[in-house]
């Protein structure tokens, strides 16, 4: 039996954004200044693995990518345009609606599904898998955080590549991420829950018993010149890659 990992209440909150999720300028903006460096790092992980070349336009060419709690799509289309046949899976069909209008106005083929990730089939019924598998800032609003850390597991194709992104349960990001950025309108109100937020020797002990092996974690930690930067202190945010053991 498929346990359920979306969060009702939580599916609803972002649902809500969905209009605006891609001005910049707008309630997902903290999420347009972070999606240049988690791309960073997803290409930087994309290039080790598969051993491509960092000046290559389309590593991601023949390959298929998975991304889980899409939203409106920020980090799906520049999967895409890295050359992988792209899936975006997200619990509010309002964020699925947004993506699939932004995405046809680029010119986008990106398949959207609406739902619970267990229900996402292919055509023939069986569960499709994945040479690359993202999820951002995601398992820290799921029902059940090893249920859908399984579930992204048994999405993951033998050679695959995992990399997931959340924040730090720190004394520092429960004053700059919750109660400051939240206080200030950085983030919309209710945006986290820092009893949810995963320490990074929790989520690798989650990654491990469904199988995962980490190859890779670094910190993600703001930067005064450019927002945010990859490295150095982890006690707010970072990614972790993985693949199976």
């Amino acid at each position: 039996m498929n346990i359920a990992t979306i969060n009702p209440n939580e599916a609803a909150h972002f649902g809500a954004l969905a209009a605006d999720w891609w001005d910049p300028k707008g309630s997902s903006a903290m999420l347009h200044r972070l999606n240049p460096v988690r791309l960073s790092y997803i290409r930087e992980q994309i290039d080790a693995h598969w051993h491509i070349d960092a000046r290559e336009r389309h590593p991601l060419a023949g390959k298929s990518a998975l991304d889980v709690g899409c939203g409106a799509g920020l980090l799906t289309e520049p999967l895409a345009r890295m050359g992988a046949a792209v899936t975006g899976v997200d619990a509010a069909p309002e964020n699925i609606g947004a993506a699939r209008a932004h995405a046809a106005g680029q010119g986008l083929a990106i398949d959207y599904f609406a739902g619970e990730l267990a229900d996402l089939d292919t055509e023939g019924g069986e569960s499709a898998t994945f040479d690359l598998v993202t999820s951002m800032e995601v398992i820290e609003h799921v029902a059940d955080p090893a249920a859908f850390l399984a579930g992204l597991a048994a999405r993951l194709g033998p050679d695959g590549l995992m990399i997931l992104s959340t924040p730090n349960r720190t004394a520092a990001s429960k004053i700059l991420l919750v109660e400051a950025a939240e206080r200030f309108g950085a983030v919309p109100r209710g945006t986290h829950d820092w009893d949810k937020f995963l320490r990074p020797e929790e989520l690798e002990a989650l990654m491990e018993e469904v199988g995962l092996r980490v190859i890779d974690r670094t910190g993600l930690a703001p930067s005064a010149s450019r927002g945010f930067k990859l490295g150095g202190s982890q006690a707010l945010n970072y990614l972790i890659a993985a693949r199976h053991g």
